[in-house]
């Protein structure tokens, strides 16, 4: 596990912020998608947290936190391999912060966790999959200001069903 300096507002999360991870992946699916992949989604999204936390080889979160010490945002990353990323390489999976928190910079404070974690791992590249366009130009044009280069779009097959 990383140790993040006492002076940022990033903090790693552990096994006992599953219910936390899952909560903030909920709001993050309900404000991209709707409640149907939200907020009904919330044990599912919690369960999973609880069982990739432990995975500490492979995955990591960060929480961000208000100065008041609430938690207001969420940044996942987990290791990939490609060969032309040149093996192993860093995906942010899920990254949100409150809509009453953002402005404040902690977005990029957790660009910046999951970069040193990156770094500390050895992932020369960390990607990250944009939502649509143009509706997300924002948070586009947010990974944008943090360095990322657009490589083109991204499409999945669900192999089993989708999560109901």
């Amino acid at each position: 596990m990383m140790a993040i300096a006492s002076t940022t507002p990033v903090r790693q999360a552990t096994t006992r912020d599953a219910d936390l991870v899952g909560d903030f992946v909920a709001e993050l699916f309900e404000e991209l998608y709707g409640p149907e992949f939200g907020l009904a989604r919330r044990s599912i999204y919690r369960a999973a947290a609880a069982e990739l936390l432990p995975a500490h080889d492979i995955y990591a979160a960060f929480l961000a936190q208000a100065p008041t010490g609430e938690s207001v945002g969420l940044l996942t990353v987990s290791q990939c391999v490609a060969v032309y990323a040149g093996g192993r390489f860093g995906e942010i999976n899920e990254f949100y912060v409150k809509p009453s928190a953002r402005k404040l910079g902690l977005g990029r404070a957790l660009i910046a966790a999951a970069t040193a974690e990156a770094k500390r791992r050895g992932w020369p590249v960390l990607e990250v999959g944009a939502p649509d366009m143009p509706r997300s130009q924002p948070t586009y044009d947010f990974y944008r200001s943090c360095g990322f280069t657009e490589v083109g779009p991204r499409l999945e097959l669900y192999i089993a069903a989708r999560p109901a």
